[in-house]
C-alpha cells in the first residue's frame, strides 16, 4: 500500500504531542510515524525539546519544536505552520496537544483526531492538583475534538461508556515487530541452565510485575492444581515486585517451589518466551497486555484471565484458553488441557501467532491508521453535503434475546454493505450495551425526545425485523411500534418494515389501528414468510408495496470451524459428537409437556445415540432447559457459556436434529440443512415451517410422548437427504437479499 494508491495524492498529516512522553505512548507514536512516512507525509510537532524529539529525528521523522514559553504565541506559530503546510488532518496525542488543538479548532477547517493512550481519569492519579487542573482541562478538550482513537478495543469501550459517540470512535493497536530478533536459540541449554529437562517437561511461564494486580498467586495455585495430574509441568516467572517473597512462600506451601523458577527481571525477553511451551497471564485488570503479543510472536499457546482487551485477541478454545480472573481451578483445567496434548499446543500457538501477525503487526497498524484517516476525510465531506443522513432501526433489541440480537446484527451489517459510513442509530432497552457491542449510536427504547431528535436527522426508519406487529405478548408494544412508525414518517423518513412477520393480532381494535397506520405511514414491507402477506391483506393493507423476502438473520454465517470447536471444548464436549439440540422457551402450558419432552430426549439417546443438548436462545431459557434435564437419566448437556449468533449457528450445524420452540432456533438451523422439528407455541413457528415446506411440526398443546418421538425418528431419517434442505436454505438466503435492495432504493430516492 502506498499513499498514492489510497489517495491519488500524498496525504499530509501533522501529529502533535507534548514531547515528554515515555513508555507505550512513545513507542506507539514514533513507530507509527516511521511507518506512515513510508507511504504518506507525516510531520511531528513537539511542545518541548528532549529525548522524544531527539529519537524522532534519529528515526528520520520530520520534527519541529514549538516552545516559546508563551501559550498563545505557541498557538499562533502552530496555526501558521498548519495553514502553510497544507495538511489534511491534525492528529493529537496527550493532554497538552488535545488542549492546544481544541483552541485551534474553530479557526482551522480541518478534522482533528486524538489517540487516547490511557484512561483520562487516571492520568494524574496521586497528583491531586494536576488532576484538578490538567485532568479536567484534558477531559474538556477531548469532548471538543472531532474523532477519537482508542489504543485497544477495551479503551474504545471505555470511551463509549463515558458518552463518546461510537460513530466517531476508532480502535488501533500498538504495532509489534514480528521479525525474528533472536536468530538461533538453544532452548535445551537455556532450560538446562535452570535445571529443567526440555525433553521431559512442559514449561509454562509468565512475564509480569509481581504486584497484586497481576495476581501471580492465582497462577501458582492453578499450576499446583494441574501439576498433581501432570508432574512434568514446570513454571517460570519473569519479573519482580513487592509480592515476590509472598509468592515464593506460597509455592513452598503448595509443594511446587522446586518446580518453579523465580527469574527476576529478564534482560532478553525473547529468550524467555522461546523457552516456554505455554504463555500465561493472570491479571485482575488490563487494557491490552502486550505480554500476549510477545508470546504470540513465538507461536505460544496462551492461557489468560478474561479481562480488558484480552478476549479481542484470545478466542477461547480456538487459539488459547480464557478463565475468570482469580479462578485458579479453571486455570488448572486450562493447564491440564494443554499439558496433556502437544498437538493442541501446536495448533493453538499457530492460530494465535497468525492472528497476532494479521492484526497487530507494524504494517497492520499503519494500514489501520491510514484507513482511519481515509474514513475521517470521507465522512467530513459527507457531513458537508447532506442535511439528513442515516438509518434509525427499531425492534425488540437490548433484551438479551439471541434471535433479536441476530436480526439487529444482520441489519447493521446489511446497512454497512449499502454504505459503510452511513450513521446508524438503534432503539434499545439497553443502549449502553448496544453501543459497545455494535459500535453504533443508540437511544433508549422509551426515550421519546431522543428518538425524535434522532429521526429528525435520519432518512430511513426500519421497523424490524421480527414479529413486532402483534398483540399476543403485549398490546402496549404494538401501540409503541405503531407510534414510532407515525413519528418517523411525520419527521421526514421513508419507512420500511424489514424482513418481518405480521401477527397474530387478536383484538379488533388493534387490527383496525394497525391496518390504518401501516396503510398510511409505511412505504415498503418485506416479509419473512407468506402467511404474513395474507394477514396484511386481512388487515386491509393495500397502499405500501409488499414483497416476500426472508428473515435478516439468514444472512449471518456460522463462525469458523475452529471457533465452533472452541465452543464445544469450553463446554467440555467433543466438537464432533452425536447430538440432538433442544431450543425451548417458557410458555403457558409448557410445564405439563416437560415429561413428554424429557421422554423424547431420552428416546433420542437410547434409539439413535444422540446426546440431548439444550441451547438457550434467550437469557431466560436456561430455567426451562434445567427443568427438562432434571427429568433425564441419560447423558445430556446445557450450554451455559455466552455465544454469539455466529457461534450458535455453527453449533447447531453440528447437530443431527434440532427440536425448537424458538423461531430463531429454526432459522439458525435452516442455513446448515439440519433436519428440524418445530414445537409451535405461536403461529409464527407454524407459518415458518410451512413456508419451508417442513411437515415435522405440531402445536405445543398437542405435544405428547409419541408424536414428538415419531417426529424425531422421521427427522433422523432426513439426515440422508440434507442436500434438499441445503438447496431450500440457499433459496431463502438469496430471497433475503431483497431486504437490502429495497433499503438501498429507499435511501437513494
Amino acid at each position: 500500500m502506498t499513499g498514492a494508491d489510497v489517495w491519488g495524492v500524498i496525504l499530509k498529516i501533522i501529529m502533535l504531542i507534548s514531547g515528554g512522553d515515555v513508555g507505550g505512548a512513545k513507542t506507539h507514536v514514533l513507530t507509527l510515524l516511521r511507518e506512515l512516512n513510508k507511504v504518506i507525509k507525516a510531520d511531528l510537532v513537539c511542545f518541548r525539546e528532549g529525548e522524544f524529539a531527539a529519537e524522532a529525528r534519529g528515526m528520520g521523522i520530520p520534527t519541529a519544536i514549538i516552545n516559546s514559553g508563551r501559550l498563545f504565541k505557541d498557538i499562533a506559530q502552530l496555526k501558521e505552520r498548519i495553514t502553510e503546510g497544507g495538511y489534511d488532518v491534525i492528529h493529537c496525542h496527550g493532554s497538552r496537544a488535545n488542549f492546544i488543538a481544541s483552541l485551534l479548532k474553530k479557526s482551522l477547517d480541518l478534522p482533528i483526531i486524538t489517540t487516547v493512550h490511557s484512561d483520562p481519569k487516571l492520568d494524574y492519579m496521586g497528583r491531586p492538583a494536576g488532576k484538578l487542573i490538567y485532568g479536567n482541562i484534558n477531559q474538556y478538550s477531548l469532548r471538543k475534538l472531532d474523532y477519537h482513537i482508542g489504543v485497544s478495543d477495551a479503551m474504545t469501550d471505555m470511551l463509549i461508556d463515558r458518552g463518546f459517540s461510537p460513530d466517531r470512535l476508532f480502535t488501533i493497536y500498538n504495532g509489534i515487530d514480528f521479525t525474528d530478533r533472536l536468530g538461533e536459540f538453544d532452548r535445551t541449554a537455556y532450560l538446562a541452565w535452570l535445571g529443567i529437562n526440555s525433553d521431559e517437561c512442559v514449561v509454562a511461564g509468565i512475564a509480569a510485575r509481581l504486584n497484586p494486580v497481576k495476581d501471580v498467586a492465582t497462577l501458582i495455585r492453578g499450576f499446583a492444581d494441574a501439576e498433581r495430574d501432570y508432574p512434568n509441568l514446570r513454571l517460570l516467572i519473569a519479573g519482580d515486585g513487592e509480592q515476590r517473597e509472598m509468592l515464593e512462600n506460597l509455592a513452598k506451601e503448595l509443594g511446587v517451589y522446586e518446580k518453579t523458577r523465580f527469574l527476576g527481571w529478564v534482560t532478553n525477553i525473547s529468550e524467555f518466551y522461546r523457552a516456554l511451551d505455554i504463555n500465561a497471564l493472570t491479571s485482575l485488570s488490563e487494557t491490552f497486555p502486550y505480554a500476549l503479543t510477545e508470546g504470540a510472536r513465538e507461536w505460544l499457546p496462551t492461557v489468560s484471565s478474561r479481562v480488558g482487551g484480552v478476549p479481542y485477541l484470545i478466542d477461547d478454545g480456538v487459539n488459547g484458553f480464557l478463565f475468570p480472573a482469580g479462578d485458579y481451578k479453571k486455570l488448572g483445567d486450562c493447564f491440564r488441557a494443554l499439558a496433556g496434548d502437544p498437538e493442541l499446543r501446536k495448533t493453538m500457538g499457530e492460530r494465535l501467532g497468525k492472528k497476532a501477525r494479521e492484526l497487530y503487526s507494524l504494517e497492520a497498524t499503519r494500514n489501520t491508521q491510514l484507513k482511519i484517516y481515509e474514513t475521517v476525510l470521507r465522512r467530513r465531506g459527507r457531513l458537508a453535503a447532506r442535511k439528513r443522513d442515516g438509518v434509525a432501526i427499531c425492534g425488540a433489541y437490548g433484551r438479551g434475546n439471541t434471535g433479536d440480537n441476530a436480526i439487529l446484527e444482520a441489519i447493521i451489517r446489511e446497512m454497512r454493505e449499502i454504505d459503510e459510513d452511513m450513521p446508524l442509530v438503534v432503539l434499545s432497552k439497553d443502549p449502553a450495551a448496544t453501543r459497545k457491542q455494535y459500535r453504533v449510536s443508540s437511544v433508549h427504547t422509551f426515550d421519546v425526545m431522543e428518538f425524535r431528535r434522532a429521526v429528525k436527522r435520519t432518512r430511513l426508519y426500519i421497523n424490524g425485523g421480527g414479529s413486532l406487529i402483534q398483540d399476543v405478548t403485549s398490546q402496549r408494544s404494538l401501540l409503541y411500534y405503531l407510534f414510532n412508525i407515525i413519528t418517523a414518517k411525520a419527521l421526514g423518513n421513508k419507512v420500511l418494515m424489514y424482513g418481518c412477520g405480521i401477527g397474530p393480532l387478536i383484538r379488533h381494535f388493534d387490527r383496525v389501528v394497525a391496518g390504518k397506520v401501516i396503510n398510511r405511514y409505511v412505504d415498503v414491507i418485506t416479509l419473512r414468510e407468506d402467511s404474513s402477506a395474507r394477514e396484511l391483506k386481512a388487515l386491509g393493507v393495500e397502499r405500501p408495496k409488499v414483497l416476500l423476502s426472508a428473515d435478516p438473520a439468514l444472512s449471518l454465517r456460522p463462525a469458523p470451524e475452529e471457533a465452533i470447536d472452541g465452543v464445544f471444548r469450553a463446554e467440555g464436549m467433543a466438537p464432533h459428537g452425536s447430538y440432538i439440540c433442544f431450543a425451548l422457551r417458557n410458555w403457558r402450558g409448557l410445564d405439563e409437556k416437560l415429561p413428554h419432552i424429557a421422554a423424547a430426549a431420552e428416546h433420542s439417546f437410547s434409539e439413535h445415540g444422540l446426546v440431548p443438548v439444550f441451547i438457550p436462545i434467550d437469557q431466560h431459557d436456561t430455567d426451562v432447559a434445567e427443568a427438562v434435564a432434571s427429568r433425564i437419566s441419560v447423558p445430556c448437556h446445557i450450554m451455559k457459556n455466552s455465544m454469539s449468533s455466529e457461534q450458535i449457528i455453527g453449533v447447531m450445524s453440528r447437530m443431527a436434529v434440532v427440536v425448537s420452540m424458538r423461531l430463531h432456533g429454526l432459522i439458525f438451523t435452516t442455513r446448515s440443512g439440519v433436519p428440524l422439528v418445530g414445537i409451535a407455541y405461536d403461529p409464527k413457528v407454524n407459518a415458518f415451517m410451512k413456508y419451508l415446506g417442513q411437515e415435522l411440526c405440531c402445536d405445543l398443546d398437542e405435544v405428547d410422548g409419541k408424536n414428538l418421538r415419531d417426529m424425531i425418528d422421521a427427522a433422523v431419517l432426513k439426515n440422508a437427504d440434507r442436500a434438499k434442505l441445503l438447496e431450500l436454505s440457499e433459496r431463502l438466503i438469496e430471497a433475503e437479499k431483497l431486504n437490502v435492495e429495497i433499503a438501498r432504493g429507499l435511501l437513494e430516492e
